[in-house]
């Protein structure tokens, strides 16, 4: 059966043999993108378009037409290709005709395979201003090519959407494009009807490779991403073919216009081949860390697209049947003879099978994940597994720079028990902030202060302490900033086994040193580097990237002391101080929007689960769930005690 795509869903690939089959209705230009592994085009050579109408496993059409095909052969393109966009961009901006793909009925596209098959096929809804679009991207993943459903439209057009890709001087090359195309005269066919629905603007985009995240993930340099993010989008699902009931009393088609069915006499298509079993390191990357890191990346990514187009799929399934429903009850000539009931019962019946399906393809997407996760979790490094894992006993003290921690697990409502590993390239890029107040969290408003104060401290020293491991010895020095002393006991794992540079300072004098210290660190490596002289930074000055705890803020801090750990958290990370914050924001709220910078400039974590991370990509809200020890493991104190060895033997 095929595969009706909404955007941003993807669908595996039977076939290597393709054909892309375009039905825009009126004249568009139609080619092909060749990206690397970071979702970039190297070069023009890479570009398949009507002046160039051939690369190896790629054929566009020589002409803008209002149908294409588009012959795409995936194994025989060049090994160093990892994904294929196919583009559409509207001619008219040389000939003063149609320059916006909002004026025109919504283009439709199908993957079929070698036989005739059609594999998959996608409305782009949701374009205005646009004139020029990604309809598609086929990708590796797994050892496998799959298809996703893009919709990524551009209003600069096609310079600003091989811009985006990453090519030079992209005005020049669009001009180049669009010169060796003349548009054909549009049909003089009658208009054909378009819904509303195809009318919805979506409002978060998707980018054209992965990741390109816009949640707490951090993803690898990319498009994006993404996490990728982040990344990583509730626009409305393209219409399926149903009837309704209109005030006329006819039919209305929401199938698109110039779609053409599958033949009858094309052969039945071949068994579809079985999901790949999945390999943990299943991923681009020069080392196991590296593959890991994206293929974890990976999976918050496709997690978030299949989602995002289940959602989008019910939210047009539930706006097709209150449109249907409001037909009914205005037409007053089918109200006798239980006509209007029959309608009702048959738009909730295609209500009903546009959201099993596309239960079924989340809960396919959604089982793939799953047993990903089962392969790739055991195959984790220590800065990348949970604290259970058993790999942490094996822990030895790392002689490389770190690549990326885990600061905790996301998930989403659709399946609770499906985590995926929050990652953070390291360094930091900004501070963390572990809230320590109730804020909206359910499962805070069920905990007492002190209890929540206590979590929010135990989760920053466990923080901590993945952080210390994951660095070298001696290359991350931490200082704690308790100034009444009320963190002693969460602190002692620290203050014990010997890791600080210090002991935790205290009382105002302390709090007040502890940032002369460093805020002296920040001004002395930045006048370093602006001047290029490295070499003249006073002897003994500690090169190891900082992380200063601070505890019970704002108690201790006086007006000198705030403002410079507002220095701290925007100069510091550029040159390799950190911030680890345990405080709720309403005790500072005597401050006013004085700190309403620092708040926004770190990472918010919670003690517990809470769903506060926003992902504006693709619409979610992801729920973070903190990183929590075995009850009554000694992992934590038997890793720092061999940081603390580590140390000693070079003699810090």
């Amino acid at each position: 059966m095929t595969a009706e795509l909404v955007r941003g869903q993807n669908h595996p690939l039977p076939d290597t043999r393709l054909e892309i089959r375009v039905s825009a209705g009126h004249p568009v230009l139609a080619g092909a993108t060749l990206c690397d592994e970071q979702g970039r085009v190297p070069g023009v050579e890479w570009i398949a378009h009507p002046g160039s109408p051939s690369l190896p496993g790629v054929g566009v059409p020589r002409q803008a037409a209002a149908d294409h095909r588009l012959t795409v052969d995936l194994e025989a393109v060049p090994g160093a290709v990892h994904s294929v966009s196919v583009l559409l961009a509207l001619p008219g901006a040389r000939t003063g005709g149609t320059t916006r793909f909002g004026t025109v009925a919504a283009p439709f596209v199908a993957v079929t395979g070698h036989d005739g098959t059609e594999i998959a096929s996608y409305t782009i809804t949701g374009l205005d201003s646009e004139s020029a679009v990604v309809a598609l991207e086929l990708y590796r993943r797994q050892g496998s090519w799959k298809v996703r459903a893009m919709g990524q439209g551009y209003e600069g057009g096609l310079a600003a959407l091989l811009g985006d890709q990453g090519l030079e001087r992209p005005a020049d090359l669009a001009a180049s494009i669009l010169a060796t195309v003349a548009p054909e005269p549009a049909p003089a066919a009658a208009p054909q009807h378009v819904p509303e629905a195809e009318r919805v603007r979506h409002t978060a985009p998707v980018t054209a490779s992965e990741p390109a995240p816009t949640a707490p993930v951090t993803p690898p340099p990319t498009p994006a991403t993404g996490p990728g993010t982040p990344t990583p989008a509730t626009g409305t699902a393209p219409p399926t073919p149903a009837t309704g009931t209109p005030a006329s009393g006819g039919p209305v088609d929401y199938s698109h216009p110039r779609r053409r069915a599958t033949p009858a006499s094309a052969p039945n298509p071949e068994p579809r081949e079985a999901p790949p079993t999945p390999v943990a390191g299943d991923a681009s990357g020069w080392s196991m860390d590296e593959r890991l890191y994206n293929q974890v990346w990976g999976m918050f990514e496709d997690l978030a697209r299949t989602a995002a187009a289940y959602r989008s799929a019910c939210d047009f399934a539930e706006s097709r049947l209150d449109r249907e429903l409001d037909e009914t009850l205005s037409d007053y000539r089918a109200r006798g003879g239980g006509a209007n009931d029959a309608a009702r019962a048959a738009a909730r019946a295609r209500h009903d099978e546009l959201v099993e399906r596309a239960r079924e393809i989340l809960d396919r997407d959604l089982a793939q994940l799953a047993a990903e996760s089962e392969v790739v979790e055991p195959a984790l490094p220590v800065a990348f597994a949970r604290w259970d894992n058993p790999v942490w006993h094996g822990y030895r003290v790392p002689d490389g720079d770190p690549m990326a921690v885990r600061l905790g697990d996301l998930h989403l409502p659709e399946r609770t028990d499906l985590r995926i590993p929050m990652l953070v390239r390291l360094p930091l890029e900004r501070g963390l902030w572990v809230d320590s107040g109730r804020g909206r969290s359910e499962a805070a408003g069920l905990l007492d202060e002190v209890e929540l104060r206590r979590l929010a401290l135990d989760s920053a020293v466990a923080h901590t302490a993945r952080l210390l491991a994951a660095h070298p010895a001696g290359q991350f020095t931490v200082h704690v900033v308790d100034p009444a002393g009320a963190g002693a006991a969460a602190l002692a794992p620290l203050v014990e086994t010997g890791v600080l540079a210090a002991p935790p300072a205290r009382g105002a004098a302390g709090v007040s040193a502890v940032l002369e210290q460093l805020t002296e660190r920040v001004d002395l490596l930045q006048m370093a580097l602006r001047a290029g002289a490295s070499d003249a930074l006073p002897p003994g000055l500690d090169t190891a990237r900082q992380l200063l705890l601070v505890h019970d803020f704002p108690h201790g801090f006086d007006d000198r002391a705030v403002t410079r750990l507002r220095y701290l958290a925007d100069e510091g990370p550029s040159v390799g101080v950190h911030l680890l914050m345990v405080a709720d924001r309403e005790d500072a709220s005597a401050y006013g929007p004085l700190l309403d910078p620092l708040w926004r400039s770190l990472l918010r974590l919670t003690p517990v689960p809470d769903d506060h991370l926003a992902d504006p990509w693709v619409g979610h809200a992801w729920s973070y769930e903190p990183p929590i020890l075995p009850p009554g493991s000694g992992v934590l104190r038997q890793v720092l005690a061999r940081v603390a060895a580590a140390r000693q033997g070079k003699g810090l």
